[in-house]
């Protein structure tokens, strides 16, 4: 059989070149039948598109007929064969386009943007769950026969000796006793203003006069006798309304927020704080409070702190000496409840609020931002930048502390002028 294209033989070999011939002229291209890998393509038939022909060497006919045709010769204008893989293009190598360089400034704005929503979220959290712990229980509105208003803004801070919350053993601990009822131990005016704030005492055991007042209970109206007794009086008396009444009477000042704390709020706002350090000036023992200290610098815990601001009667001035070490404590609390430590730390700042706000008893009208700027203040006054002092005392009767008239008079006209305060207690 003659595997020669038909029309040719062995004698149309010739003298060609790479044939074996000595002519110096190479043959004459070859016009050469397609060759197809792998088995025979079957005959065609009918529905079976005509195969194009390879044509004087220069690959398939017509190229446009065969697409027309939908036959795929194997050939294409652009595909790429033998990559195989993912490497996107010839022989492996990447032609994809090179990845941008990342925008920095895009990703800073946009980090800053999420923290900053983070932040305003969890502030707003955080102001909806501390508003609604605080308890509004007193109601100044029932309180009659007010003086007007001055600058600035005037807090009664109460340090009651309410046993609430308290088991017997705590109560064992704490020296507090098992008395019924709530008493005062302590009582604070805070003045807060612009030309610095003012923290006022006042004993306990000062003279004032109890005045007609109508009950916070009952609404009953009761006349004044012109009866004399100890301040801590009215308050055991009918509760914070009466008490605000009796100061608001014998000193002229009018009292904007109420604010008190109880036994157990005290000692647990210390704890959550890791405790308060303090400088005392001289030992002192008080069985009655339980408080048992040496001079110099320390910390105080929880107990230890209620005893330091309980004990008077380990002092000859009694509770003018304590008057001063409250003042003392409660603005190193203030100091400490307000360093980056307890701040910038929610596993501090949290226990921290809620064990404040949980033993705090305020006004009806009191908010957060009220408690904040009072906060502050007492923060400011151990700071040097304000002053306190003890209600001017002139003398005794009964056993009542006497208060000094005339530089009362003096002190309650540069606070209701927001001025600087220049009078001088004990």
């Amino acid at each position: 059989m003659n595997d020669w294209p038909e029309g040719w033989s062995d004698s149309d070999r010739g003298n060609r070149y790479g044939g074996g011939s000595a002519n110096a002229q190479p043959e004459s291209p070859r016009v050469m039948r397609q060759v197809r890998r792998g088995p025979a393509a079957p005959p065609q038939s009918a529905g079976v598109p005509p195969q194009p022909s390879y044509v004087n060497g220069q690959g398939y006919g017509d190229y446009t007929n065969a697409q027309n045709t939908g036959y795929d010769s194997g050939y294409s204008s652009g595909e790429v064969y033998g990559g195989g893989g993912d490497s996107g293009g010839p022989g492996g190598y990447d032609t994809r386009a090179p990845r941008p360089a990342p925008n920095w400034r895009r990703r800073i704005k946009w980090t800053a943007i999420t923290v900053l929503t983070v932040l305003v979220v969890t502030s707003v959290g955080t102001y909806f769950w501390a508003d609604g712990k605080l308890k509004r229980e007193v109601d100044l509105s029932k309180v009659i026969d007010r003086p007007e208003g001055g600058d600035g803004t005037n807090y009664l801070i109460v340090g009651s000796d309410s046993r609430e919350g308290l088991s017997a053993e705590e109560k064992k601990e704490l020296h507090t006793g098992s008395a019924e009822g709530k008493r005062t131990d302590s009582m604070m005016i805070l003045h807060v203003g612009s030309n610095g704030d003012t923290l006022v005492s006042l004993p306990r055991d000062s003279d004032v006069e109890i005045p007609t007042f109508v009950g916070s209970e009952s609404g009953k109206t009761y006349k004044g006798t012109g009866r004399h007794t100890k301040l801590n009086a009215a308050y055991a008396t009918d509760g914070p309304e009466l008490l605000v009444r009796t100061i608001e009477f014998n000193t002229g000042l009018r009292i904007d927020h109420y604010v008190e704390i109880g036994f157990a709020g005290f000692a647990n706002i210390v704890d959550a704080v890791g405790g308060v350090e303090i400088t005392i000036d001289k030992a002192f023992k008080d069985k009655y409070s339980g408080a048992d200290f040496q001079a110099g610098k320390q910390t105080l815990n929880g107990e230890e702190a209620l005893a330091f601001v309980r004990t008077r009667h380990a002092f000859a001035a009694s509770d003018l000496e304590r008057t001063k070490n409250q003042q003392k404590f409660l603005a190193a609390l203030a100091h400490e409840v307000a360093t980056p430590g307890t701040v910038l730390n929610p596993f501090a700042l949290y226990p921290t609020m809620s064990a404040g706000l949980d033993s705090l008893i305020v006004d009806k009208d009191m908010g957060l931002y009220d408690l904040g700027s009072m906060f502050f203040a007492m923060k400011g006054v151990n700071g040097g930048d304000g002053t306190s002092l003890n209600m001017p005392i002139s003398g005794s009767s009964g056993g009542n502390l006497v208060w000094d008239k005339t530089k009362v008079k003096q002190l309650v006209n540069e606070l209701n002028n927001d001025e600087k305060v220049t009078v001088t207690g004990n």
